[in-house]
């Protein structure tokens, strides 16, 4: 899925730098202000966003905007992305919310100690890996990447800390919900081969926070998050 194209930035070779830091577990959220099941599961994924070995992300669908309010944060190509998933799975059906971890591992409306468990179980295995880092001395400009077998494509996500909403009609009428880390730009920097290098990173307007994604494709459809770093 490419939701706001990004030039194609080139990848420079050079000797792999080792990463301070293991790679974060990537949690994303699909979640949406229309549905009455999702402000739990926004919760927790609040509660995650505290986490320095998870990257947590919640990308609004738009799905649900035909039942009376408009999801302000909603993106139909996050609804793609998510049908994608779906459909790796010879499956059409899309939950909300649903959180994918590391885009495998899959949790459609779960209790806090399913997520949790599902959460540790993905960063006992992330712990071990250091396929992105931030380049020394660059500031966040610049991510070094570490030979993998598999490569893929590189994403650079923009999100929101937090946001606040009230939502006036729907499911949710007269409640205001707190969001976090809400997704905003999913911009594809390019494809990976999986050699060693390292990549220029735009900055982005609008105070919004970056990180990095190194995700495996799978039959034109998002496979394996190998990869991860939060550069703001």
């Amino acid at each position: 899925m490419r939701a706001a194209f990004a030039p194609i930035l080139a990848v420079s070779c050079l000797a792999a730098v080792p990463a301070a830091l293991a790679d974060p577990t990537v949690v994303e959220l699909y979640t949406s202000q229309g549905c009455s099941a999702c402000p739990p599961a926004d919760e927790m994924l609040g509660q995650l966003t505290q986490r320095e070995d998870v990257l947590a992300l919640s990308l609004h669908v738009d799905y649900w905007d035909w039942i009376g309010w408009k999801d302000t944060f909603g993106n139909p190509a996050f609804s793609e992305r998510q049908l994608q998933y779906s459909e790796a799975e010879n499956s059409s059906v899309r939950y909300t919310p649903q959180f994918i971890v590391n885009g495998t591992d899959r949790l459609a409306g779960p209790s806090g100690m399913q997520l949790w468990d599902l959460v540790q179980k993905n960063v006992d295995v992330s712990s071990m890996t250091d396929v992105l880092s931030i380049a020394p001395g660059s500031e966040g400009r610049r991510v070094t990447l570490s030979e993998h077998a598999t490569g893929g494509q590189l994403i650079l996500v923009g999100y929101q800390s937090e946001a606040t909403v009230k939502v006036l009609y729907g499911e949710n009428a007269g409640k205001v919900i707190t969001y976090y880390n809400v997704v905003h730009s999913w911009d594809v920097l390019g494809d990976w081969d999986g050699a060693p290098g390292a990549i220029d990173v735009p900055q982005l307007g609008n105070g919004l926070h970056r990180a990095v994604l190194a995700q495996a494709q799978v039959d034109g459809r998002p496979g394996p998050i190998i990869g991860a770093v939060k550069l703001d």
